[in-house]
């Protein structure tokens, strides 16, 4: 089965994904509770389960009140104390069954943008947090520059219509920064001409697939000749690894 995967805004630029069928929904990162009941209430939904990626507070701000509104639902989330709200705490590896649903979720742990940052992972579809994002990547917070491009892997293993669900409108910076990596990809101008579109009718970006992300995403195309050359030329030196070349690709961007 496919999933019904539906974006509630928060805050300036978040994304809540909810997943649902005609009754029953879970949701992803709920920062804001506001929202999400807002939501749950228009289209006569009721809140079963939430899944956390990691600790951050506008991932993990609505918990308290949305327990409060939908008592003893399950929270899954990362093996960190600071979310003390997390019933079910997961490992690499784990699966997840939301049975209302009709789903099951496989477990990534994925650190990088913080060291407890985990993904989940089902039906073609990845819940990713803050660790990929459209044409960009995570801030390193917490992990290394070694430890986010290893968790990258981990996604470029994954099927390729594999649909792409991150929690941050990022795409037009970001895309901003990959053509000053890739001036010349015609993917990315393609891209970014439909992203311009989207974003001028108040449309999301998200989802986008790893197939997309592979052919614009400077974070996924550290083996590319293209993207090799230009990290080269802006440090001044001959970078002998796809790890180095990930690494002063984040440095860059950190100061883009």
């Amino acid at each position: 089965m496919s999933l019904n995967v539906h974006p509630i805004s928060a805050f300036e630029d978040n994304y809540i994904w909810s997943i649902h069928n005609q009754q029953y929904c879970v949701v992803v990162d709920p920062g804001d509770a506001t929202p999400v009941i807002e939501y749950c209430k228009n289209e006569q939904l009721t809140l079963v389960a939430i899944l956390i990626t990691h600790h951050h507070s506008d991932h993990t701000g609505g918990i308290n009140t949305l327990l409060e509104a939908y008592p003893d639902i399950p929270v899954y989330g990362p093996q960190n104390p600071k979310i003390q709200q997390i019933t079910h705490k997961l490992n690499d590896g784990d699966r997840i069954e939301l049975p209302v649903l009709k789903i099951n979720l496989s477990i990534m742990e994925v650190p990088g943008h913080t060291l407890d940052h985990i993904t989940y992972y089902g039906e073609d579809c990845l819940f990713c947090g803050d660790t990929l994002f459209s044409a960009g990547c995570g801030r390193l917070f917490e992990g290394t520059p070694l430890q986010m491009y290893q968790s990258l892997a981990k996604f470029t293993a994954l099927p390729s219509k594999t649909k792409v669900y991150c929690t941050h409108e990022y795409t037009l910076a970001n895309i901003k920064f990959a053509r000053a990596v890739e001036p010349d990809n015609p993917a990315l101008v393609e891209y970014e001409n439909w992203a311009v579109q989207q974003r001028a009718n108040n449309l999301p970006t998200l989802p986008s697939t790893l197939e997309k992300e592979q052919n614009i995403n400077p974070f996924l195309r550290c083996n590319i000749e293209t993207v090799v050359a230009s990290v080269n030329c802006k440090q001044a030196q001959q970078l002998t690894s796809e790890e180095a070349v990930f690494a002063s690709l984040r440095h860059w961007k950190d100061n883009f």
